[in-house]
């Protein structure tokens, strides 16, 4: 997304965190750089990040990947979750559908170019349905 925004001329700000924190610090797993390189993004700069509650307060929106880490989100969040600022990411390009983005972690690489090519196909939506609207944004996601 942040490649996407950059190219576009768009001034967000966008991060990545998860829900759990047992790789924070870590770069992402060698297969998501292999795959990000591959479409020319360089991810190895990277890190892995914990999502906080106070995200609510800095990030115009939050998308989760998965339903579940939806509902972690909300958890971690608590009185801080904002329903109007947090939604799956597939429901930009599939609105209502509620679908996840396949976790590839522990499966072969294919699992990694089918989740890339699914993140990349909804970051074109959400480039084009809010750059006109919002010159600078931050996501998280």
């Amino acid at each position: 997304m942040q490649d996407k925004a950059f190219k576009a001329g768009l001034k967000w700000s966008v991060e990545s965190a998860g829900t759990e924190s047992y790789h924070i610090g870590q770069p992402p797993h060698p297969l998501s750089q292999k795959v990000a390189r591959l479409n020319g993004i360089d991810i190895t700069n990277q890190r892995a990040r914990r999502f906080v509650a106070n995200d609510f307060e800095v990030y115009d929106k939050i998308y989760a990947l998965a339903d579940d880490v939806l509902e972690e989100i909300k958890m971690i969040a608590g009185k801080n979750f904002d329903a109007k600022k947090a939604n799956l990411l597939m429901n930009e390009l599939y609105p209502g559908e509620d679908l996840d983005v396949p976790d590839p972690y522990s499966g072969p690489e294919t699992g990694y170019h089918r989740a890339y090519k699914m993140i990349d196909e909804v970051c074109d939506v959400i480039i084009e349905k809010y750059s006109t609207t919002h010159a600078k944004h931050s996501i998280l996601k």
